[in-house]
């Protein structure tokens, strides 16, 4: 008798902790819908939850796809958002960004990578705070802001899915409005995501049958927390929007650093 009930008890909590799991993905996938959607700066939050799922390194393969699904929706909606000549500048150095997070991520400590960025994105959230207190209508237009922030994009993103900070600075620095800043954003995303794809394919190997089979059952929250963040975003007038966008970065940030 002992020993089936020890059998049942063993099962049941397995049973609850594959609930817990998928409840906690399926919010990380809904968060991703709304990200893209326009509300930036909750990409840790999302990373969080899916390393906390399936392990740090496992959960970039599965949150890979996703990104890319509400990237599709992103472009789509905001399609005429978009200014290409912002995009432009800046997707070259994401590009060089991604190669070098390739090429060193299998070897890179994790502990110092995460501190190592959390303080640059803060300090960064700080300046732009300043910028904002003092009304510049100053607008960095050199080749080594966007050339610092576009590489530590690229890297971030191939690394751990979080270039959003650093974009979101670059963004808030271009002084953009906020339709334009959704806009432009998912596109650079849409194309960089797709770039990262044989990354993960063939050299890391976190995208495969197993996780495209997990991804399957988490598209529909990804495309519900697009359309719902969409709805979110129409509540937020221009400024607003900017102040958010420095908050929830700043949050992200000491997320990474304590994580």
């Amino acid at each position: 008798m002992d020993y089936h009930l020890c059998a049942f008890c063993v099962t049941h909590r397995s049973i609850i902790m594959e609930i817990q799991q998928y409840a906690l993905s399926a919010l990380a996938a809904m968060l991703i819908g709304i990200s893209k959607s326009g509300i930036k700066g909750i990409g840790v939050i999302i990373v969080t939850l899916m390393a906390i799922v399936y392990g740090a390194k496992a959960s970039t393969g599965i949150v890979l796809p996703l990104l890319i699904v509400g990237d599709i929706c992103a472009v789509i909606y905001y399609k005429k958002h978009t200014l290409w000549k912002i995009l432009f500048k800046l997707l070259p150095w994401v590009v060089g960004g991604v190669i070098l997070g390739a090429i060193v991520g299998k070897n890179l400590s994790e502990e110092v990578f995460k501190q190592g960025m959390a303080i640059i994105i803060l300090v960064s959230v700080i300046m732009m705070y300043a910028w904002e207190r003092r009304k510049s209508t100053y607008i960095p237009d050199n080749w080594y802001f966007a050339g610092s922030m576009g590489v530590a994009a690229g890297f971030t993103t191939m690394i751990g899915n979080l270039a959003g900070a650093f974009s979101n600075i670059y963004f808030l620095a271009m002084r953009l409005p906020k339709n334009q800043f959704i806009g432009t954003a998912a596109w650079l995303f849409f194309i960089i995501n797709l770039f990262k794809v044989p990354f993960h394919i063939f050299s890391w190997e976190t995208i495969n049958r197993g996780s495209l089979l997990t991804d399957l059952k988490l598209f529909p929250f990804t495309i519900v927390g697009f359309f719902l963040g969409v709805r979110l975003v129409g509540l937020i007038k221009d400024q607003s929007y900017r102040y958010m966008i420095m908050i929830l970065t700043a949050l992200g940030a000491l997320l990474i650093f304590f994580r």
